[in-house]
Order: structure tokens, then C-alpha cells, then sequence
């Protein structure tokens, strides 16, 4: 069974790279009908953010990537890494006894060796460091082999060599006991079952490191895919300054959720369909590593808006209207959840997120002074529309046709003026729609101002 991982760090909300990743690793598992686990890397104590846990869980819930496996169900955890310090250490001590570690007493930090060198620690008597180590700081540096070609089949980069000569000796304990990032991973991959790692090209330069690890403890490695970075249209790593937002932004933003799941699997990944706009489940059906391609994705706002607005499009009424709902400013507009449905059907196709929705009811009610307007329209339309005794939709289309028997013109000659009278702009919703959603008192006072106020200069305007 196909097992993959999804494992953030909680130093800050949830990026699109870090969450293009997910993606890809949620619909890969759906696919195959596997094990998703999510898995949280916080060693890294200094950098640790409150909270951040927490909201990457609800950024990814939110996206619908919900895991089988993480922090608090599953057999294989525990699934912090800062819980999991026994297994790091059981772990060192059997590459240390079986010769492929040895203790460090330098005083440098981990970094402090340049490529092909070794460290002076690694010629120690083995029978004399086991004392010293007891009582002397050190950390534990693996022994790189030398002279060998590490090779990795990359599912997406195909074959990748690296030489051996060109990596240090590197620590796989701290001196404090942690463990660093790339023993640790290593490690939890290999109790948690990992068989498919898909990650950023960012941390293909970490591969050969775990790739050694996984040989020394005679452990399959998994499949590896490192899929391309995301840059901005400058062509520079991707940033806030490219428009680029965290997925809680997005959320409060209003976009759709399966609009922005949708952009963010088409980073790097296309459709064997050709098709840009997929649903969940096509994009469960389809989705596969021999399709994501080399190059650097760009990040497009214009698209990622396209695709929310196109999602959007395929809801039911009832589900858009739950989904405005909490993005109306209240305090502009009160409308019932009937009268919210109506102004949302006559607009529907407009929405590229859930918060255009105050823009959209904007249309609906008059901006700016009251002003006069010469038009028998105006008298016509409060006459018939005053007699309505059921203010709704169906009267109201009714009425118009009458008020255009009565005026005695139709057109833009009818519509333009009541619109006028009505929102005080040229263009906008149906004027059915207009009226029900304004309603009876709204309505005939606009189309009352209108017929009887008179301009300071005279003019229709």
C-alpha cells in the first residue's frame, strides 16, 4: 500500500508551496487508495510559532486534505517529531555500534566541514571514544563512504548521481541530544512506512544524505519525486510580493477551495484530458507522477482567480448562498437568506470569490444623492408598483410589463430610467431582482425621490 507523508514545520501559516505539496501527496494516496499521514517536524524549538500547528491542521482541512495518520490517531507515531526522541536515539546507537557513526568532540557546528573533508574525530580509537563520549560534549557524525556513486531513480528527475567525495561527514546528533533534519526524517519514514517521498526540488541536495542513511540501516528507500519550485513572473522565488498569500488568506479571502486545490495541482502537473477546470474527483482519477513535468511553475493570481470563479459557477444555489453568507457585511446590507438567494441568482456569474459578494450586492441599492428624473417611466412604476399586495419575484417581473403598457415605451428606454431611479447607475442585475431585494418601502421611496425631488441646477442627471 502506498504510504505518503506530509510533514510541516509550525514556524508560520501554511505557504502555497508547502501546500502544492500536500496536494500532491493527497491525491496520489486517494488515487491509490492509501495511507495519507501528516507528521510534524518541530525540533527546531527556536523557530517553533504558537499556534501554527493548529492552523496548518485547518489550512489543510480546510483544502479538504484530510490524513489517515498524525498526531494523535495511528499506529505508527508518535507523529510530532519532538515526541520521538527515543526512536532517534535507538536509531544512533545502532549506526554507532555497527560503524557507520562515530562521536565528534570538535567544537564546531554540524556545517563547520567543507565538501571531501573528514572530520579528525572519525580516526578515535573505537574502543577509547565510548568514554570520552560519556562525559565530554560531542555530537555524531555519520561516516560517508568514499569513493561512491549515489545513485537516486527519481520519479520525476529520472536518474540524479551524486559523488560521495563531495559530502562531508555529517551530524546526525546535536550535542543537545536532537537530532538533525536529515537523520530524523530518515528515521520517521522508515517507522511510519513512508513509501512514496514527494517533496520540493529544494531538498534534493538532502537526498543523498538520507539515501545513505537508508542503506546503512539496510532499509528499501522509498520512492523519491522532488517536483519543480514555484516562482513569481520575475522568475524569483515565490513571495508575498508576487501576490502569493498563506492558505489562511485564502480562506478569509473567500476563494473556493476546490478552485484554489484545483491551481495548486496544476503547478508543475497536467490533465492527460488537456482540461484546466477539474473537479476532486477527476483530479484523484487522473493525477500521476509521470506527468509532472521539469520546470519551474509560475504563479498566476489572474488564474488561480479564474479557477475559484469557475468553481463557483458549479454550485447549487443553496450551497453559494451558505457560502456568501458569512462574507456579507451586515451592517450594509440586511437581507434574509430569501432575499440574499435572489440577489445571489441574479449575480452568480460574477463571483471569483466568496467575498465578492458585498461588491455584487452594491448593485442592488442606490449609490450616491437622490435625484430627479424625467421620465414617465418613473410615475408609471410607482403607480403599479404601490397596488403589488405580494412583493415578490413573479409579481414583480408582471409588474414591469405593465409599467411598460403604461409608460407606453420599452427597452433601454424603460430600463435605464427605473435603474437610475432605483441603484443611480446605467448598468446592473435584473430590475426584477433589483426590486425584490431592495423590497416595497426601499423601493417606492427611490422611485418616489425620483419623481418628485428636483436638482439644485435643474438637469436630469
Amino acid at each position: 500500500m502506498i504510504r505518503t507523508r506530509f510533514a510541516p514545520s509550525p514556524t508560520g501559516s501554511l505557504h502555497v508551496g508547502n501546500a502544492r505539496i500536500a496536494v500532491l501527496n493527497w491525491l496520489l494516496t486517494r488515487r491509490h487508495a492509501g495511507c495519507f499521514v501528516l507528521r510534524i517536524e518541530d525540533t527546531d524549538t527556536d523557530r517553533n510559532v504558537s499556534g501554527a500547528e493548529a492552523g496548518i491542521r485547518q489550512d489543510l482541512l480546510w483544502l479538504g486534505l484530510d490524513w489517515d495518520e498524525g498526531p494523535g490517531q495511528g499506529e505508527y507515531g508518535p507523529y510530532r517529531q519532538s515526541e520521538r526522541a527515543a526512536s532517534y536515539h535507538r536509531f544512533a546507537a545502532r549506526l554507532r555500534d555497527e560503524g557507520h557513526a562515530y562521536p565528534c568532540f570538535c567544537a564546531e557546528g554540524e556545517d563547520s566541514l567543507e565538501r571531501r573533508d573528514r572530520c579528525a574525530c572519525a580516526a578515535l580509537d573505537p574502543e577509547a571514544a565510548p568514554a570520552r563520549a560519556g562525559g565530554e560534549p560531542h555530537t555524531l557524525r555519520f561516516r560517508v563512504p568514499a569513493d561512491r556513486t549515489i545513485a537516486i531513480d527519481d520519479a520525476v528527475r529520472g536518474r540524479v548521481e551524486f559523488d560521495s567525495g563531495e559530502i562531508a561527514d555529517f551530524v546526525l546528533l546535536r550535542s543537545d541530544g536532537r537530532p538533525t533534519y536529515n537523520f530524523a526524517v530518515v528515521v520517521d519514514d522508515i517507522e511510519m512506512r513512508i513509501t512514496h517521498v514527494i517533496r520540493g526540488v529544494g531538498h534534493l541536495s538532502n537526498t543523498p544524505r538520507q539515501a545513505l542513511l537508508f542503506d546503512a540501516l539496510g532499509v528499501e528507500r522509498p520512492v523519491f519525486a522532488h517536483v519543480p519550485m514555484i516562482l513569481g513572473p520575475d522568475r524569483q522565488k515565490l513571495s508575498k510580493r508576487h501576490g502569493a498569500a498563506g492558505m489562511a488568506e485564502y480562506r478569509t479571502q473567500g476563494y473556493h477551495p476546490d478552485g484554489l486545490l484545483n491551481y495548486l495541482s496544476l503547478l508543475s502537473w497536467s490533465s492527460p484530458s488537456g482540461e484546466d477546470v477539474l473537479t476532486r474527483g477527476q483530479l484523484v482519477a487522473e493525477i500521476s507522477l509521470d506527468r509532472i513535468g521539469v520546470a519551474d511553475a509560475m504563479f498566476d493570481p489572474a488564474r488561480l482567480s479564474w479557477l475559484s470563479a469557475k468553481h463557483i459557477e458549479r454550485m447549487t444555489l443553496d450551497d453559494l448562498v451558505a457560502a456568501v453568507r458569512p462574507f456579507v457585511d451586515d451592517a450594509r446590507f440586511h437581507l434574509d437568506d430569501v432575499e440574499l438567494a435572489a440577489a445571489v441568482a441574479a449575480t452568480r456569474t460574477h463571483y471569483a470569490t466568496f467575498a465578492d459578494v458585498n461588491a455584487q450586492l452594491e448593485a442592488f441599492f442606490p449609490q450616491g444623492e437622490p435625484h430627479r428624473i424625467d421620465s414617465p417611466v418613473i410615475d408609471a412604476a410607482y403607480a403599479i408598483l404601490s397596488g403589488i399586495d405580494e412583493w415578490n419575484e413573479d409579481n414583480l417581473r408582471v409588474a414591469l410589463k405593465d409599467i411598460a403598457k403604461m409608460s407606453g415605451v420599452k427597452g433601454p428606454a424603460l430600463y435605464q430610467p427605473l435603474r437610475r431611479a432605483l441603484t443611480g447607475r446605467e448598468h446592473g442585475p435584473p430590475l426584477g431582482a433589483v426590486l425584490f431585494v431592495q423590497g416595497r418601502d426601499l423601493a417606492l421611496t427611490s422611485l418616489g425621490t425620483a419623481s418628485e425631488s428636483t436638482s439644485t441646477n435643474g438637469d436630469e442627471n
